[in-house]
């Protein structure tokens, strides 16, 4: 067998996999990896438990959050919890609003075989009004250069639902203008 294409650039190793199965890459300091496809399948059985509804809402369009039932404490998560984290007691599920702002961002230029075909993409934390947590997710239809803390986000919802986190994504909000960036 013929020793594998070299290249320099990622997105060239992904299209020659692709291809032919095997690529070499050399990154910027001159090392040289085989890369390989190797394809698999794993059956995986997983319930989600007491985060059922979050994910049954976002096949509804909907973002649910978790509220202490403490009056004392009422803190709101933007993520699932099936108890208080600051003091313990059982929580309930809330709406969300489906626009909030972004708090931050990393761009990932690598990702699973789920994103390998989007990369590089944003992934983002969002804030949501009356929520004292963060949700992750990927903020599509912007470059990394658009992105800014604040930035006005809005949710958008897979028409086909895997019930799967993957399920939402934000864009910037159409309606802001472009937003105050200070």
């Amino acid at each position: 067998m013929a020793r594998p294409k070299l290249f320099e650039s990622f997105r060239e190793v992904q299209a020659e996999l692709e291809r032919s199965g095997a690529a070499l890459f050399r990154d910027k300091d001159g090392f040289e990896a085989l890369v390989i496809r190797n394809p698999y399948a794993v059956q995986y059985i997983h319930s989600y438990a007491e985060d059922t509804p979050f994910f049954l809402g976002l096949a509804e369009g909907k973002l649910m959050g978790s509220n202490c039932t403490n009056p004392k404490c009422g803190f709101t998560y933007a993520t699932p919890r099936g108890h208080c984290m600051i003091c313990g007691t059982r929580t309930r599920w809330v709406d969300l609003p489906l626009s909030g702002k972004l708090h931050s961002w990393t761009t990932c230029h690598f990702g699973s075989e789920a994103f390998l075909k989007e990369t590089p993409y944003n992934l983002g934390l969002v804030e949501f009004k009356g929520a004292g947590s963060l949700l992750l997710a990927r903020v599509k239809e912007a470059v990394e250069s658009e992105l800014y803390v604040g930035m006005p986000v809005e949710a958008r919802f897979d028409a086909m639902p895997k019930f799967s986190i993957t399920d939402v994504w934000f864009v910037p909000s159409r309606g802001s203008g472009g937003g105050d960036r200070r």
